[in-house]
């Protein structure tokens, strides 16, 4: 069943890395991986940053590509990898990998290599808002808890043009009772408030989703939540 909501679009702002992305435990990964982690334990985190993007920078992008992908993807083979490295400097793989479960860790990954090379890779183009739901019935807010990620991607959908990618791609799954894709859609989604008959989130997504609703102030949207998965 459809739940009906009011939608208000709040702050909203381009980003090119995500808050907190890197953390000094992974820069001694990344570190290791390239045989240069001796010594490294204590130092300031500034200074190991410093040091782990001038190591990367003294390699070729493609190698220093394939290092980061390393760390941040135990799920994909040596042999992908090694050719996902040397098509990033002229892809956008944060929107155009198969997927999106993955697009997060890409755009980690572009933000942290554009900088070490002062450029080269494109620059990674995401968004960060603030939504207000508001609800007839507070009934209807119950979707959030089911299924947060998928009911928040289909009432977002609901402020897109019907021929938006989001559309064209996911259609089925919007308009379904599963959308597993939903987290790789919405990469960071966090609840802000929660009185009565309306509530706050806010989130990170990329520009390639969500990058139109910079224009829009409010709109009424439906959405539902998943159904429980009856093979469980």
């Amino acid at each position: 069943m459809q739940a009906q909501f009011n939608v208000q679009i709040g702050s909203f702002r381009k980003i090119n890395k995500i808050p907190n992305a890197w953390s000094n435990k992974d820069y001694l990964q990344l570190m290791a991986i390239m045989g240069l982690d001796d010594g490294l334990e204590g130092m300031e985190a500034a200074e190991l940053r410093e040091m782990c993007m001038m190591s990367l920078n003294d390699l070729k992008a493609n190698e220093a590509a394939k290092i980061v992908l390393t760390h941040l993807f135990s799920e994909l083979t040596e042999g992908k990898i090694d050719q996902l490295s040397n098509d990033m400097v002229g892809d956008r793989m944060w929107e155009e990998y198969s997927d999106c479960l993955l697009h997060e860790r890409f755009f980690s990954a572009y933000g942290l290599l554009r900088e070490a090379f002062n450029g080269v890779f494109a620059e990674p183009t995401g968004v960060e808002f603030m939504v207000d739901i508001t609800a007839a019935d507070a009934q209807d807010l119950a979707i959030f808890d089911e299924s947060l990620h998928a009911s928040m991607v289909r009432l977002l959908a609901s402020g897109t043009s019907p021929d938006a990618l989001l559309h064209r791609l996911y259609e089925d799954q919007i308009t379904g009772t599963q959308f597993p894709q939903a987290a790789g859609i919405l990469w960071q989604l966090e609840s802000l408030a929660n009185e009565g008959l309306s509530r706050q989130f806010k989130m990170i997504s990329s520009d390639f989703w969500f990058g139109k609703l910079a224009d829009v102030e409010q709109f009424e949207a439906s959405s539902h939540a998943d159904e429980a998965d009856q093979s469980e």
